[in-house]
């Protein structure tokens, strides 16, 4: 049996594949976009409270507005600048072991081939076959084939803390924006019932799609963020209402 013949096609052996994805570039962007609807949902329920919380507290248009804005300026930078330096700090340890196994495969490429064909046996494959493909991968590229299969990294897609933080920052601001227009934008009466209606659907939407992305019962997972949401927004109406000031 030939590694390099384990899958063929008889017209073009790439053409299968060239429309598929990776899975680890596939996983990379489900991971992004539940990171993304994630962000969202902190900005939904971080806004939601802080407005409702000014709205029991004052019947002023301006303060809670400029509340709301504040609330979500200051969540989206929060969130934006913990995600960076969380990432960045992933980001220095990747580099770090791919550094490490760098240094190995240069001062004992033997005992790395080893180590790989290890690997493949430990996957299944016979120690022929395992040998072999060890050889091939090193000779190709022996850091990727080691980084892929002992550390689970693509050397040329390391995470990016820029990309993190920005996609951060726009998502909490997308999700900050629906409790803040629902808040500010309808008649005085309406405008605390209409924030709850319009946060518990933006919290069903997002729960749903978390849901959905992390194959997890959609039902109990929108039950549970629409009824957070409502608890946090019931908890600030009161809690701004005990400090309420009158406003003449």
């Amino acid at each position: 049996m030939c590694f390099n013949n384990v899958v063929t096609d008889t017209q073009n052996p790439t053409s299968a594949h060239t429309a598929e994805p990776h899975r680890g570039s596939l996983g990379s962007r489900l991971n992004w976009l539940r990171a993304g609807v994630l962000g969202a949902n902190d900005g939904i329920v971080s806004v939601a409270g802080i407005v409702v919380g000014v709205a029991g507290a004052t019947t002023d248009h301006l303060a809670v507005l400029m509340a709301g804005i504040a609330g979500l300026v200051a969540g989206a930078l929060s969130m934006a600048g913990g995600e960076y330096v969380s990432v960045s700090t992933q980001r220095d340890t990747e580099r770090a072991l791919l550094h490490k196994e760098k240094e190995e495969l240069k001062t004992m490429p033997e005992a790395e081939e080893r180590e790989l064909a290890g690997i493949y046996e430990d996957k299944g494959l016979s120690a022929e076959l395992a040998a072999q493909v060890a050889r091939e991968l090193t000779a190709k590229d022996a850091l990727q084939a080691h980084a892929e299969a002992e550390l689970g990294l693509d050397p040329d897609d390391l995470t990016s803390p820029w990309q993190a933080a920005w996609a951060s920052l726009l998502s909490f601001s997308i999700g900050g924006l629906l409790p803040l227009l629902a808040i500010t934008l309808p008649p005085l009466s309406w405008r605390v019932w209409t924030c709850v209606l319009a946060v518990a659907a933006g919290l069903f939407l997002t729960g749903y799609v978390s849901a959905r992305l992390g194959d997890a019962r959609a039902r109990r997972a929108v039950l549970r963020n629409v009824g957070v949401g409502l608890l946090t927004m019931l908890v600030t109406y009161y809690v701004g209402a005990l400090f309420g000031v009158a406003v003449h």
